[in-house]
């Protein structure tokens, strides 16, 4: 393929995650305004903050979601990259524009608690699942629960439970005991369906990569991903050929950029994925890449 077919390509590529991260944005939204806040049902993580902080003071929605993530796109830009910071503004302005489009939207669902939690839950787990499978994010608290996960002996799912417990106690003090519970049990949904939208995301990754390019390919994600990588040599069983195998293990917000890399430097590399439930010790480990 030649450079400028190459770089169409990957302009057209680019194009399209923006486009579905900003459609996940609005399937959010629909979620949040047509099911949930009709029914004194709330989200978790920052959207559920903000939720209750337009209840408390009266802002628009829209507004306290922007302005509550922009701490953690700042996080996600340092962490995990200028791509990521990007893609994760653009699901977070579209999820802020929706709710302030919607608002005023009729409610699909009333009365049924069961109804309301298993749809608005599927609504909101398929829009932030959609998201993330490209490249961006619509709620800072996932990012603030990998930089914790690194920082102190407890895995990212651990954190993430952690942190939306004192969400959840928040929303009690506006939507009740019973809406905090049917809040707890939407968020509980949602977090299955992004599971199921965007696969092995509740973990690390480990990738192994078999390159034609080792040395190119180890750089780059050394100096635009803040990773370290392992070298291994592998025979090919057929051809008796002798190849560098990479091996990487990476958190769930890094994947997307991981893949963008390979795709860049090697796009017929021969690449495996594994799902890692938790990683310790060693040298787990990134710096700031900027």
């Amino acid at each position: 393929m030649t450079p400028i077919k190459n770089q169409k390509r990957n302009k057209l590529f680019i194009l399209i995650r923006g486009l579905a991260v900003i459609l996940g944005g609005f399937i959010a939204a629909y979620g949040l305004e047509a099911v949930l806040i009709p029914n004194n049902v709330s989200d978790g993580g920052v959207t559920g903050l903000s939720i209750v902080g337009s209840q408390l003071s009266g802002m628009p929605l829209g507004i306290l979601i922007a302005i509550f993530n922009i701490p953690f796109i700042w996080l996600g830009y340092k962490q995990i990259g200028k791509s990521f910071a990007i893609f994760s503004i653009i699901g977070i302005v579209s999820l802020a524009v929706g709710t302030s489009l919607m608002h005023h939207i009729p409610a699909i669902i009333e009365g049924d608690t069961l109804l309301i939690t298993v749809v608005g839950g599927i609504i909101i787990g398929f829009g932030m699942g959609l998201a993330l499978r490209n490249g961006g994010a619509l709620d800072g608290i996932d990012m603030l629960a990998v930089l914790l996960s690194r920082k102190l002996p407890f895995g990212t799912s651990d954190f993430i439970l952690f942190l939306n417990l004192f969400v959840f106690i928040f929303v009690a003090t506006v939507f009740g005991l019973q809406g905090a519970i049917l809040s707890a049990i939407a968020y509980f949904i949602a977090s299955k369906v992004i599971h199921i939208v965007e696969e092995g995301l509740s973990g690390s990754k480990t990738f192994k990569i078999i390159t034609t390019e080792p040395k190119t390919m180890v750089e780059t994600i050394r100096d635009r991903l803040g990773r370290s990588a392992t070298y291994k040599e592998a025979y090919g069983g057929y051809s008796h050929e002798k190849f560098m195998e990479i091996t990487c293990v990476i958190n769930r917000l890094e994947e997307s950029k991981l893949k963008e890399i390979i795709q860049e430097i090697d796009d017929t590399a021969f690449v495996t994925v594994y799902d890692v439930v938790e990683v310790k010790g060693g040298n787990f480990r990134k710096s700031d890449i900027h």
